[in-house]
Formats: C-alpha cells, structure tokens, sequence
C-alpha cells in the first residue's frame, strides 16, 4: 500500500523495523530461552528479511527507497522519531483489526502512532 501510494505522488518509501529491546523477564517465551546475543541477531536478520522484502516491492515499482531499524521497546515513539527526523510527508501503516479485550490489552502501535503523531498517518486494514 506505502509503495502505491508513493508511486502516485512520486515519493519515495521509508521502510522501518523496530527491534524489541532484550529484557530477561519478558512476556515473548523466545526471550526466555535466548541470551541478548542470540536475541540481537536473531532481530537483526528478522529485520533485515523484512526491510529486504519491502526494498524489492519499492524497486519492482520504480519507487525510490531507504531502510532502517531501530531497537526500541516503544515501537510508537520509533515510527514517529524516524518519521520526523527523515522529514516524511505520510506514515503508512497496517492495522490487525484487534478488537474487544485482545485490543485492549495488546494495545495498537497504529493506534499509539495516530494518537501522537503530527504528520498524517494512512491506516491500511487488510483482509
């Protein structure tokens, strides 16, 4: 959907991954089992897999793009810093849909981002 968008208004995509910090009491039980070593590369080539996909979806539409990751246990507060210090004009995201209880507990970085956010933010729920 960023890179649609982006090929329209011939912008260029900003792709972002925020990378969990390494806690030792966590609620994600990959955690528990890993020191922050395994856990550092583990997320970084998650990261890298992710942000590779989303280069080639750019570059397969012609469409100018950067990648970056960042480790932050506010993925929120990421988005928006990369946003602002890369001076984006629009934040594409994708929502899940949570609803009800599970929304509520797990909370919603899209929701978060909308909330603080001062650049506009586009809401993609997919199917």
């Amino acid at each position: 959907m960023a890179v649609s968008v982006a090929k329209t208004f011939d912008a260029k995509v900003t792709g972002i991954h925020v990378i969990p910090e390494f806690h030792l009491l966590t609620y994600d039980s990959e955690m528990l089992a890993d020191t922050p070593t395994n856990h550092a590369r583990h997320a970084r080539k998650h990261a890298e897999k992710y942000l590779a996909f989303v280069e080639k979806v750019a570059t397969d539409a012609a469409v100018l793009c950067t990648t970056t990751w960042v480790v932050s246990d506010h993925p929120y507060q990421a988005i928006i810093k990369a946003a602002q210090e890369r001076q984006c004009d629009l934040i594409v995201m994708a929502s899940h849909g949570r609803r009800g209880i599970s929304g509520l507990l797990l909370g919603s970085e899209t929701q978060k981002v909308l909330t603080h956010s001062r650049i506009p933010v586009l809401v993609y729920r997919g199917q």
